[in-house]
């Protein structure tokens, strides 16, 4: 991958600094914008994601995707007004425009001076996915060879294995938070997953089998221990036991009997309340036997 697509393995904070001027200069002077007079609490919220997608089916790429999104917002509140504003052109100009937006939707009944913005420094924080090569970093022929061997191994599991559809996706996502209160936090979440789906076919009938795995790890986390090997004999295995499935039993249903003239008759009398529950009170004096 080229470094115009991908970023490096710098911190988040330091890629859209150099990447879009993204300095603390910067998300000042567009927070600066969006406090003052009524509004409360602001902040700013950027974002730049790469995602990659490569599927294989009957032995043939179906699918071979690369794509970039970027984009910041701001919000405003005023009170239990809330106004957002969004851009997907990080700049100064933009964000200021953004930021001008969010304050007119949370306090519509006029323009007020800019406010400042207070100054605690930046958030270090901890790195929760320290990875030496992100998932989007690794070689698309790779990746290309890895399906391939997927499919290989799944169809050599059973000869009833007519079909494999395998796909592995990639993901590595950069954020900035910026609040009013003057922290100022990055982070950067890296994402890999693998799917495998099998269709078996015997006399006629087909099944399918699916299985996969992924999280914010490493693309050399599928070759460890041949995991994605695990996952094509699995989803095979899966599919092949489908074809021995059986469908569930329908209940037995019973057909009411008809009713004779005696049944209702006593029906009515089962139901029917006792005797002198209905009745008036008795006078005075007097008893009733009940039977």
């Amino acid at each position: 991958m080229s470094d115009a697509l991908t970023p490096s393995s710098q911190q988040p904070i330091t890629f859209f600094d150099e990447r879009f001027g993204l300095d603390r200069s910067m998300l000042e002077r567009a927070l600066g914008r969006v406090l003052g007079g009524a509004i409360d609490y602001a902040d700013l919220y950027a974002e730049y994601r790469v995602n990659e997608a490569l599927s294989l089916e009957e032995g043939i790429v179906k699918q071979a995707s690369h794509a970039v999104s970027q984009g910041a917002g701001l919000r405003a509140l005023s009170g239990d007004k809330t106004g957002y504003a969004y851009t997907d052109e990080i700049s100064l100009d933009r964000l200021t425009l953004a930021a001008r937006q969010a304050k007119a939707i949370a306090q519509p009944q006029g323009d007020a001076p800019d406010g400042a913005l207070a100054r605690r420094g930046h958030n270090g924080g901890h790195n929760l996915y320290a990875l030496r090569q992100r998932p989007t970093e690794a070689r698309l022929d790779g990746k290309l060879e890895l399906l391939r061997k997927i499919d290989q191994i799944a169809r050599a599991y059973d000869p009833r294995i007519v079909n494999v559809i395998t796909s592995i996706a990639s993901e590595d996502k950069l954020v900035v938070v910026a609040s009013s209160d003057g922290w100022v936090a990055g982070d950067r979440r890296p994402m890999v997953r693998l799917n495998v789906t099998c269709i078996a076919e015997e006399k006629g009938q087909r099944q399918m089998g699916s299985y996969g795995g992924g999280g914010r790890l490493e693309f050399g986390w599928l070759l460890e221990e041949e995991r994605f090997a695990r996952f094509a004999r699995e989803a095979a295995r899966q599919a092949i036991l489908n074809l021995s499935a059986k469908d569930a039993p329908a209940a037995a249903q019973q057909k009411p009997q008809p009713q004779t003239t005696q049944d209702a008759v006593r029906g009515k009398l089962d139901t029917a309340p006792p005797a002198g529950l209905l009745s008036a009170p008795p006078a005075r004096g007097k008893q009733i036997l009940r039977t």
